[in-house]
């Protein structure tokens, strides 16, 4: 099982991120400070860091220069509350994986999580392609391929492709499709799904994703 150490020092919104985590999947745990933070992934192993940069005792800053410093590979993605250019940059420059500003939808980060997991896998050897007919999907370099065609996709657009592309000839529901792509917190008769597909057939062309009445979606090139 994939696990996730959430470093965070507000109470609520590290309980929100292992609930929703949690829901997904994922076995999870919490860092209140940063130097609880580097003791537990020094001693445990864990998949995916997710680093509030305001930490007590040791801040988001010096856990992320310290983890990269000694060679730590593990994947980061920095929540935080500053949205300025200069600490977005300045955190991809330390090591940082992607950068999640708050307020966010957990939605947005569940995304982002798993993408950085893909990605990382991919890097280590796991597959880097997805291919069913004539559709391609690069899991590391995040594009569709149709035919000759390059299509550069959301993050959500990508999500809902590679479940597309891993149950080729599958009716897909509604519900499976809300709970693998989007999480947790939607409701099962929101219309999310139906406009992401949407989205998906506008850049694929029409013929690949089938509607199956009153059930879901199949892919079938």
């Amino acid at each position: 099982m994939t696990r996730v150490l959430i470093a965070e020092d507000e109470p609520r919104i590290a309980a929100f991120l292992e609930k929703g985590f949690r829901a997904n999947g994922f076995a999870t745990a919490i860092a209140p400070d940063g130097q609880t933070a580097c003791d537990m992934i020094t001693s445990q192993e864990f998949d995916l860091l997710i680093l509030d940069l305001g930490l007590p005792k040791k801040d988001g800053w010096t856990v992320l220069e310290e983890l990269r410093g000694q060679g730590e590979q593990l994947p980061i993605i920095i929540l935080t509350a500053s949205d300025s250019v200069y600490d977005t940059v300045a955190g991809l420059e330390s090591g940082a994986d992607d950068y999640v500003t708050k307020p966010f939808r957990f939605e947005e980060l569940l995304a982002r999580a798993r993408l950085r997991l893909r990605h990382t896998r991919t890097t280590q050897g796991a597959e880097m392609r997805l291919q069913v007919g004539n559709i391609e999907l690069d899991l590391q370099a995040h594009q569709l391929c149709v035919g000759d065609r390059q299509i550069e996709l959301s993050a959500r657009e990508f999500a809902l492709a590679e479940t597309f592309l891993r149950n080729p000839g599958r009716v897909l529901s509604h519900e499976h499709l809300l709970k693998h792509v989007w999480g947790y917190d939607y409701d099962p008769g929101s219309n999310i799904v139906n406009v992401y597909v949407g989205y998906l057939r506008k850049k694929m062309g029409n013929g690949y994703i089938e509607t199956v009445r009153g059930i879901g979606y199949r892919f079938q090139p």
